[in-house]
């Protein structure tokens, strides 16, 4: 029976067809022989220290790499980033349309989104052109009912409750349904975009927008400052 322990063959096949190279292909990134390295693929020959060296340096991965298998690697860095969403430290912009608070604002570069929105617009041609941007969502209807319009799915309609998780590329609208006057929802954005949040708040390029934005202080630092200050600043800007 063959071992399931890990060997110099078995680790160096499973590099090249991780990254889809022939034997050819390795020989030539690496400088030793294809002769050479189907042995070691097939455990009969071993590498030597300075080839092992060679290796490493030619494949711009450090040994300790080299010897890993898949799946394995560094635990997960602990950042131990903490923050509290409350609606008087959101940062709120204004439209014609929404009232968007974007909680937990001090923390910057995340990849989630968190978005309290209540909704005003009562039809798709009151909200205008369908937005998109980078990554996904996830919409929960706290309040009211909502009208949600997609670029490739019919229009439904959400109760208090429920919830809906779309692709934010895809063409998307949120309205107030019909006989609501006004709904409240909880968002997450998510998206590998560094810039996530600039490119939410840019949707409201082609009109008029009020921002107020709680503890301007505290959206400067990775860490929630350990004394609050609260002011308000409110500028209404119009963006091009």
């Amino acid at each position: 029976m063959k071992s399931n322990k890990p060997t110099l063959g078995r680790l160096l096949r499973g590099l090249r067809q991780r990254n889809d190279w022939t034997l050819k292909e390795m020989s030539q990134r690496t400088g030793i022989p294809l002769s050479t390295l189907a042995k070691v693929e097939h455990d009969r020959l071993t590498l030597t220290y300075d080839k092992l060296q060679q290796l490493s340096e030619r494949l711009k991965m450090r040994m300790s790499e080299l010897f890993a298998e898949p799946g394995e690697g560094p635990e997960p860095a602990v950042t131990a980033r903490r923050s509290i969403g409350r609606i008087d430290r959101a940062v709120r912009v204004n439209t014609r349309n929404y009232d968007y608070y974007y909680l937990c604002a001090e923390l910057r570069r995340k990849r989630m989104i968190p978005v309290l929105t209540k909704i005003r617009a009562k039809s798709v041609s009151e909200f205008g052109e369908l937005v998109h941007h980078s990554g996904e969502e996830y919409i929960y209807v706290i309040e009211g009912r909502v009208e949600i319009h997609t670029e490739f799915y019919d229009p439904i309609t959400l109760e208090a409750g429920e919830s809906i998780y779309i692709g934010s590329n895809m063409g998307h609208a949120y309205v107030a349904a019909e006989g609501c006057t006004e709904a409240t929802v909880i968002g997450i954005c998510s998206s590998a975009d560094d810039g996530l949040m600039q490119s939410l708040m840019s949707l409201h390029a082609d009109e008029p927008v009020a921002v107020t934005v709680d503890d301007t202080e505290a959206a400067k630092s990775e860490r929630p400052p350990t004394r609050l200050k609260r002011p308000k600043v409110r500028t209404t800007a119009t963006r091009s």
